[in-house]
């Protein structure tokens, strides 16, 4: 096969969470661990970091792969969605893996893999898995997909695990309440493996507490030991004085991820290379400095408060669950314009009505539907929207709704794409 041909097979033939939902997802470790050992158990192969959480395990995890590539160490990074070509969840010093690769692994195991029937997010862990080892990396960063506990990942043995944060998102899937998903994010935690949780959040940090305590493994809250201070922030960078423990650690890094909200990742960031550096982890400042000023150049990492034009200014940002709509909403916020522009694509099995509620009223909305299965038709967004006080139209496709906004705004303006990573994918 071909590798167009491999991927059509793939797409057509595996249940694929991205597209479909809740129907791919599989509760269960049994194709993981089935794959594992038809691979002969290809994650032994590597030191790993794994990362769970509700929102910021990707730019956390593309953070840590560019520090670690700037040291020197050839650096793995799986990660989930991908945004424009299925390769870019398996990276390996920014590189994607091979067409050729992908298309010889399929081929090789096609048979023993349609006796297995796994979902795409199973085959693509297991292929991932197989490719660092090919590749020989000297660590892997590891992001979960969904959750913990089930997750493909899971079957890793990490160095490290790290969990960044706690939120309702997939509440059909993890549960309802904080607490029954952060039970279920605990499920990455193992036995004498240590553990970094990013944010100490008052209701549900006992469940972290309780579970590294059953399994010996030693946790810390990046929040209490690092601090930021002397934010400074233009469109495209952040500059922050870090602090470790009330004293000053390393002043006016620079970071190539302008969103607020990653000042909460860089906190578990700073945890972690401290947690690697106490493993023998040669990670000097200047690598942990040029790793955040390149992040973008240095793993390929894209959709995270991405400026794409400045007259005027439209930004494009992945965030689509509660917490990830309220972060984007206060960097919007934060903005000086004259008039918003917001293209907005969702998918259904959101919590629509609590992400609308959140959008700022004053903007003019040009609302559409990504091109898979599981987006929420815009006709019906639009409709739920006009409740909650939101005005705009509804267009064919994204890329139409897109080139309204354009049209429409003047050079002061700001437009925002969002509402999921799907509406960004078709964007850039």
């Amino acid at each position: 096969m071909t590798y167009a041909q491999t991927l059509d097979y793939l797409f057509s033939k595996l249940p694929m969470f991205h597209r479909i939902g809740s129907a791919a997802y599989k509760a269960d470790l049994s194709n993981s661990i089935a794959l594992d050992v038809l691979l002969r158990h290809p994650h032994l192969s590597f030191p790993s970091i794994h990362i769970a959480g509700t929102n910021g395990k990707g730019s956390t995890s593309n953070m840590l792969a560019a520090i670690l590539q700037s040291a020197g160490y050839k650096t793995g990074l799986f990660t989930s969605p991908h945004l424009k070509d299925f390769r870019e969840r398996i990276r390996v010093n920014g590189h994607l893996i091979s067409k050729k690769y992908v298309s010889a692994f399929v081929q090789k195991h096609q048979s023993a893999f349609e006796k297995i029937e796994p979902s795409f997010f199973e085959w693509t862990v297991a292929l991932a898995f197989d490719y660092f080892r090919y590749c020989k990396v000297d660590v892997a960063i590891i992001e979960t997909g969904l959750g913990g506990r089930l997750d493909s990942t899971n079957i890793v043995t990490p160095m490290l695990s790290v969990i960044t944060n706690i939120g309702l998102d997939h509440t059909n899937l993890l549960g309802n309440t904080l607490s029954k998903i952060a039970l279920e994010k605990a499920g990455i935690i193992k036995h004498n493996v240590p553990l970094i949780v990013g944010e100490k959040q008052k209701n549900i940090q006992s469940v972290f507490v309780k579970k590294a305590k059953e399994l010996k493994a030693t946790l810390s809250f990046a929040e209490e030991k690092f601090s930021i201070k002397n934010v400074k922030q233009s469109v495209a960078f952040m500059h922050m004085d870090i602090h470790r423990e009330g004293v000053l650690y390393a002043k006016q890094v620079k970071i190539e991820l302008a969103g607020n909200y990653q000042k909460k990742n860089i906190l578990t960031v700073f945890n972690v290379v401290e947690q690697l550096q106490q493993a023998g982890y040669k990670l000097p400042i200047s690598a942990v400095r040029n790793g955040l000023e390149k992040v973008k150049s240095l793993t390929g990492f894209r959709g995270r408060w991405e400026v794409m034009g400045k007259k005027p200014l439209i930004v494009a940002d992945t965030g689509h669950n509660i917490d990830g709509i309220k972060e984007v909403v206060r960097q919007i916020n934060s903005i000086k314009y004259d008039q918003l522009h917001i293209v907005l694509g969702m998918v259904a099995d959101k919590d629509i009505s609590s992400i609308l509620n959140l959008l700022p009223k004053e903007a003019i909305y040009y609302f559409s539907q990504a091109n898979i299965p599981r987006a929420l038709d815009a006709i019906v967004l639009k409709d739920n929207a006009v409740s909650f006080g939101l005005q705009g139209n509804v267009y064919a496709s994204i890329k139409q709704a897109f080139i309204h906004a354009k049209k429409k705004a003047g050079p002061a303006d700001l437009i925002f794409i969002g509402g999921s990573t799907f509406t960004v994918a078709e964007i850039l």
